[in-house]
């Protein structure tokens, strides 16, 4: 059977049912709005596609005292320009998606764009992992994202409401990096580096530092377009029975440097201010991100411990797997609401990541799609289930 399309109609439809009530009002003509967004995502500007941030605030509502890194600096036009699609194509070149956002106001003669907003990258790094964690200030007002064509994704502020990627409509993406469950797979293993420690916050320090790695690989596998996955499994299991390495590395020191970096910052690193990162230790942290993003570009998963060794990659997914008709799919953090689907609909990447997990219930797959999206798939309540990540745009 045919999957059903859906346009902006759907997706304003949507942004409206989950609008929050404490956020700035709606633009009246929000369907208009999306329509033209998602029109103008087809066009090129001199062979470049377009791509661009709107935001839908009045230039009162922004302070004109700052600017990035720490604070949003808005540049108002003399005078307005009628919202289009044209105007989207002409002006996407000099608005950098990464680092700016087009202003746009409503007014009695429709959403008129009143100039451009610099927002500078912090908002990628609070994202897909970096050095600074803390972005500036987003209003709690429309924005939306012209990712590539046909794919928008609508936000209040910085937080992800709904996403039309290629004619299909998601409002459950999460960011998994928030949720507790996470944080509890590796709950031994940094415990057992906070061993190693002289202060008290060690543990929550090195989660902080993982999570920043795992962001950037992630991140940088979405930016490739090719798909990957990262297997993660506990020091001890029994994975060659289930996982073929193709390329598996020897069990020597430079397998385990990750463990090494952590043990180093959190020696030289204070717990109140993370952030504070001796740049060659950053720098060393960010090798490792592509690394691992660079050996999931390899036919086959990349195979991690959960103290992060680095145990190969080009794994098949084998053995006697058990067969997995269906899945939960996570509708919040904790996985406490969530929907049963069947796996037909899904690649064989998918597919064998939920036999693996079924196998082997105390593992973590990590699955990037072509396309950008990200599974995190692990047992939940002894069931096979997964959290669409949903932060971040490539």
């Amino acid at each position: 059977m045919a999957v059903a399309r859906v346009y902006p109609r759907e997706l304003a439809e949507r942004v409206r049912a989950t609008w929050p009530v404490e956020a700035q009002p709606l633009p009246h003509a929000l369907d208009s709005i999306l329509d033209i967004a998602y029109h103008a995502s087809f066009l090129r500007e001199e062979e470049r596609p377009i791509t661009c941030r709107l935001i839908f605030v009045s230039p009162s509502e922004i302070r004109t005292d700052g600017g990035p890194p720490a604070s949003l600096l808005p540049l108002a036009f003399g005078a307005s320009r009628e919202l289009s699609e044209i105007e989207l194509r002409s002006l996407s070149p000099a608005v950098k998606y990464h680092r700016s956002l087009i202003a746009i106001e409503d007014t009695n003669d429709g959403p008129r764009i009143w100039g451009l907003v610099q927002s500078g990258t912090r908002w990628l790094e609070a994202v897909h992992g970096g050095r600074h964690s803390v972005p500036p200030p987003m209003p709690s007002a429309l924005v939306i994202n012209i990712v590539r064509p046909g794919h928008l994704s609508v936000l209040c502020g910085a937080v992800t409401l709904a996403e039309l990627r290629g004619g299909m409509l998601t409002d459950f993406t999460l960011d998994v990096f928030l949720s507790r469950w996470l944080g509890g797979v590796f709950v031994n293993e940094l415990a057992e580096l906070a061993g190693l420690a002289t202060h008290d916050d060690a543990a929550e320090l090195a989660r902080y530092v993982t999570q920043q790695m795992v962001k950037r690989a992630i991140s940088t596998m979405r930016a490739a377009h090719h798909g990957g996955t990262i297997i993660i499994v506990s020091p001890h299991s029994s994975e060659s029975e289930l996982l073929h390495l193709k390329y598996a590395f020897r069990d020597d020191s430079p397998r385990r440097r990750f463990r090494h970096l952590l043990v180093e910052i959190m020696a030289e690193t204070t717990p109140e201010d993370p952030d504070d990162l001796d740049a060659e230790l950053d720098e060393a942290v960010f090798e490792m991100s592509n690394l691992i993003a660079a050996l999931a570009d390899v036919d086959g998963a990349v195979v991690l411990t959960k103290r992060f060794e680095v145990l190969g990659f080009g794994a098949e997914i084998a053995g006697d797997l058990p067969h997995v008709e269906s899945v939960r799919r996570a509708l919040d953090l904790e996985g406490t609401r969530f929907l049963d689907e069947v796996v037909d609909g899904v690649g064989t990447r998918h597919r064998s990541a939920y036999r693996l997990i079924a196998g082997m219930p105390d593992a973590l797959a990590i699955v990037v799609s072509q396309d950008g999206s990200v599974r995190f798939v692990t047992s939940a309540h002894a069931v096979v289930t997964y959290w669409e990540h949903g932060p971040g745009d490539s």
